[in-house]
């Protein structure tokens, strides 16, 4: 019997973990990356059901992951977490040796920051909705999530502020709070939200469902969905398939398009860097770091709520703030002027 069909008249495994998932307002990467790694264990031990596996199957799959995948320390605890929400959230089962497994140490490592000119060039390699999107994470600081789920109504040009709703926390309830709207951008974003007006009205005209609304708010407000306030700033320019309710409608512009369109401006102008979109957050915090704000500003323009959190770019940024090497002030040091022959031989012959 397939483990993760199980008999036909319950449902699936797979099934009850998206459900549990979804129930906990997790991502949709989560929700893939858990199932994914459910799949990948029940598979990897030809099948059986997880209810008649225990400590010892479970540590042989992580020790297959480590030693004969090499995956990272990040990935590995991704598995486990997936495993742990597996037995605790799914199957409702308490097993007290889940919580004894080794979670890898991660090694924290210095975020990748851009320089000025790196930005700068990069930026300028961009073309529309890439470029201002990309304008955005680095002018406040925010995540590409936020920035592509950001909501017409959250854009406040009046009082020259954006706001981020619901934003990486939401697993412990979420929260939201207050960036800067840069003015070099204000002519730009009013833009972008007048083309996503017209997307808007397209999908009036032609009765397409409203976007997706987060967590209750459709049934809170039944028609929140179709209303202009709560549309995309940035749209998709075609219309998709929900994956998870398979209804067709508007989504926001995708994480994968704009990645690639980074990616290739950041080859083209010959930046070497490992450097992802959330570098430009990274960038956004060492350059304001550097140009003199103080952390505690820069820890609520970000939405940290731990200040240690804000103090690995602070490392980042404090390096080449303007203190100097030792070896450049050697190297500058004026080289001695070389004595002539004259002087050289007076010297020799000078009595001891």
């Amino acid at each position: 019997m397939n483990s993760i069909t199980t008999r036909h008249d319950s449902p699936r495994l797979l099934d009850l973990l998206r459900r549990e998932v979804r129930y906990r307002h997790y991502a949709l990467s989560t929700e893939k990356a858990y199932v994914y790694w459910v799949r990948f264990f029940v598979k990897f031990h030809q099948l059986t059901h997880p209810r008649e596996m225990g400590a010892a199957e479970v540590e042989a799959f992580l020790s297959h992951l480590a030693n004969d995948r090499n995956v990272s320390p990040s990935t590995h605890r991704q598995a486990l977490s997936a495993l742990l929400f597996l037995y605790g959230e799914v199957l409702k089962i308490d097993l007290p040796w889940l919580k004894e497994i080794g979670r890898p140490k991660l090694v924290q490592r210095l975020p990748v920051v851009l320089t000025v000119d790196e930005v700068r060039r990069t930026l300028a390699a961009m073309d529309g909705t890439a470029r201002l999107i990309a304008q955005v994470l680095y002018g406040t600081g925010m995540r590409i999530m936020e920035v592509l789920r950001l909501r017409v109504k959250d854009v406040e040009f009046d009082r020259g502020v954006i706001i981020v709703r619901e934003a990486k926390l939401a697993k412990a309830g979420g929260k939201d709070w207050v960036v800067m709207l840069p003015d070099s951008l204000r002519e730009a974003l009013a833009a972008q939200i007048g083309q996503s007006k017209a997307l808007w009205a397209l999908d009036r005209a032609d009765s397409v469902a409203g976007v997706e609304l987060p967590f209750a708010v459709a049934k809170k407000y039944p028609q929140a969905d179709e209303s202009f306030a709560w549309h995309w700033v940035f749209s998709q320019a075609t219309r998709s398939r929900d994956p998870r309710t398979s209804i067709t409608r508007r989504h926001h512009f995708y994480n994968d398009t704009f990645r690639r369109a980074f990616a290739r401006a950041m080859k083209q102008v010959g930046v070497m860097k490992p450097a992802t979109p959330h570098t430009l957050r990274h960038s956004f915090t060492t350059h304001l770091l550097q140009s003199g704000a103080d952390i505690r500003t820069v820890q609520e323009l970000l939405g940290h709520e731990d200040a240690s959190t804000t103090k690995i770019d602070t490392h980042a940024a404090t390096i080449g703030s303007g203190i100097r090497s030792p070896i450049d002030t050697l190297l500058a040091t004026p080289a001695p002027v070389r004595a002539s022959r004259e002087t050289l031989r007076a010297l020799n012959e000078m009595p001891a």
